[in-house]
């Protein structure tokens, strides 16, 4: 994340992963850069390529909505990165959030979780905190390292590329969420030390973040690897929760009949300890215990 002129990387990033190809140029060849060139990228707009240099650079920070919408168009971007975009070049207001007052999960919604006792589900914040779970999501993943944020789990701990069947779109599709969710906010401490740490430890994480994709999470399909029930194929879907902005409700299930509908009833039978062999068992974050404590302050 970058506080200088993050629309000049937005930028930079959407002219490096589009191609003549998608734009209709002719003459693509070899090139010594990916993605398309400044000058081009100025042409398909209508602008100068100088001003298009300024944009880049930073020195120009607020390009009027005929530059955004034509630059929009340029780059061929979905809605969601559209608006993100807006928000980069004039950044709303920003949402000041209480210390710790958005992690706060309701009783109401800690009810929800555990009444959906087929299907794991677990409430996430905007750094994607896990913040509680059910059961079944406590057996999932809870017993790996850095499961208490989905990215740190990702790009930290090796098992996730076990975990994810297809782990280069999960972590692609989790880093595009943040983006999507939190735009163009940069008041929160917290999120800037994450990226930092993220982008100090993974090679990884500074490739896919430099892509500045934008795409917020949905319904899609999952491919798992849990060690005890095998492989599972699981259809997840986002849900809001109304009263905290801030905070949304990931919930995973199996199609009906299916052997990953087997699965996870075999997984919510086990108890807490034999979630996963001890041959390959992490340290386990005593979630259960948190979930209840946060219930009864509730």
């Amino acid at each position: 994340m970058s506080a200088k002129k993050p629309l000049g990387d937005f930028l930079r990033a959407r002219r490096q992963v589009t191609t003549v190809d998608q734009v209709g140029l002719a003459g693509g060849g070899s090139r010594r850069i990916p993605g398309l060139r400044r000058e081009e990228v100025a042409t398909l707009a209508g602008v100068s390529t100088d001003y298009y240099i300024r944009l880049e650079q930073g020195r120009e920070r607020h390009p009027s909505d005929q530059v955004l919408q034509a630059l929009a168009r340029v780059f061929d971007l979905t809605s969601e990165a559209t608006e993100h975009m807006y928000d980069l070049a004039s950044p709303r207001a920003h949402r000041r959030r209480p210390p710790g007052g958005s992690d706060q999960v309701s009783a109401g919604v800690m009810r929800l979780l555990d009444r959906w006792d087929h299907a794991p589900a677990f409430v996430v914040n905007h750094r994607q905190d896990v913040l509680a779970r059910n059961h079944l999501a406590d057996g999932l993943h809870a017993w790996m390292d850095h499961s208490d944020n989905l990215l740190r789990f990702t790009f930290l701990n090796p098992a996730s590329h076990e975990f994810y069947l297809d782990w280069e779109d999960e972590a692609l599709a989790k880093l595009a969420d943040l983006r999507a969710f939190v735009g163009a906010d940069r008041d929160d401490p917290a999120l800037f030390e994450l990226v930092e740490e993220l982008s100090e430890a993974s090679e990884d994480f500074r490739r896919m973040w430099a892509r500045h994709d934008v795409r917020a999470k949905t319904d899609e399909l999952k491919r798992l690897h849990h060690p005890l029930v095998g492989d599972l194929i699981l259809w997840h879907e986002t849900l809001a929760i109304a009263s905290t902005p801030d905070l949304r409700i990931f919930v995973s299930s199996a199609e009906p009949g299916s052997p990953s509908e087997r699965a996870l009833a075999h997984l919510g039978r086990l108890e807490p300890d034999a979630h996963v062999p001890r041959s390959v068992r992490r340290a386990v974050p005593d979630v259960a215990g948190r979930r209840r404590a946060r219930s009864l302050r509730d």
